[in-house]
């Protein structure tokens, strides 16, 4: 049995040292380690064997398979680190730049004009005062209707036709219901605009769509006038349009204002355009929202950023914003 053994482990070592020969990656190392001193390899199933060596010659045995084991582990041990180096200077050869080469030019992405717009927007009313506020795109038809004076059957709901989600659940149709939600857990004086995105069920054309932008302030405070409101709207296209530019209001109805009006605009000698529309909040909101109508009074407005940016840049047409063609966005 100990001739046996001893000649199973010289061809294990001649095997070993002509398959150590081949190997030039740590993948084939590991797997040349698993074949020859895994659980179940070459060498690893004479030890068993010693056991039915009578004792003088387990020893002489066992001497030799532990030799060889730690001989095979040594090499191991070396061609894992030779290896290793050898893997490691390949790496770095293939990811050497050189930087004499002329650099690669990468596009830069730009803002999208909606929100450049709307950013000019918020920086122009917060110059003024006003906090920035924002609320859920998916609103209660409390928020969005009831609390801003327009019950189930009043008409004024025609103009909002809306993606209703489920009873009393729909897409808000405008950006009043953060002016609601604002009030009822604040105090006078309250000085917010609020920006977002609207549904309403449009035909998409050339002035509509049913995916739009809006941007409404809201400013209650003791002794508010038109005048204030006035003011306000006076210096925003000031700001947003430049100078060169008339502005009048003209009568016009909207339930949760009162008086209400609609704002326009125009180069001198120019037709005149609706960015707008504007009044004093109807006493009745207030009521709603816990204030008291004869301490207080305030104003609100709302514009659209798509009608704003039209204006701006003479663009004609609102399906541009959501066609993602860089040849139109690339020229903001």
């Amino acid at each position: 049995m100990l001739q046996e053994i001893e000649k199973r482990a010289r061809e294990i070592e001649k095997e070993w040292e002509s398959n150590a020969k081949e190997i030039s990656d740590l993948k084939g190392l590991e797997e040349l380690r698993v074949r020859f001193l895994g659980r179940k390899g070459l060498l690893t199933q004479l030890f068993p064997l010693l056991k039915e060596l009578p004792p003088e010659e387990k020893a002489t045995a066992g001497r030799l398979l532990n030799s060889l084991r730690e001989k095979i582990q040594g090499e191991i041990e070396r061609l894992k680190a030779e290896l290793t180096e050898r893997e490691r200077e390949e790496r770095l050869r293939a990811e050497a730049y050189d930087f004499t080469l002329p650099g690669m030019w990468r596009p830069l992405g730009k803002l999208h004009p909606l929100t450049q717009v709307r950013l000019e927007i918020e920086r122009i009313f917060m110059e003024m005062g006003f906090e920035v506020a924002s609320g859920p795109e998916v609103e209660t038809d409390y928020y969005n209707f009831e609390a801003l004076n327009i019950p189930e059957d009043h008409p004024a709901r025609d103009e909002w036709d809306s993606f209703y989600i489920s009873d009393g659940v729909l897409l808000r149709t405008h950006t009043s219901p953060v002016q609601i939600r604002v009030m009822k857990s604040r105090k006078p004086p309250v000085r917010i605009i609020c920006p977002g995105r609207c549904y309403r069920r449009d035909t998409p054309d050339a002035t509509h769509f049913p995916v739009f932008h809006q941007v409404e302030l809201l400013w209650v405070e003791k002794g508010l006038t038109m005048a204030h409101l006035k003011w306000v709207i006076e210096e925003f296209v000031r700001q947003f349009f430049g100078p060169g530019y008339e502005m009048r209001f003209s009568a016009d109805f909207f339930p949760f204002t009162e008086p209400s009006a609609q704002v326009h605009i125009r180069r001198k000698g120019g037709p005149w355009l609706e960015i707008m529309g504007a009044g004093m909040v109807d006493p009745a909101v207030f009521e709603e929202v816990g204030y008291d109508p004869e301490e207080v009074t305030g104003f609100a407005f709302g514009l659209g950023i798509e009608r704003m940016a039209m204006l701006k840049y003479g663009i004609d047409d609102i399906r541009l914003f959501f066609q993602n063609d860089l040849r139109f966005l690339k020229q903001f």
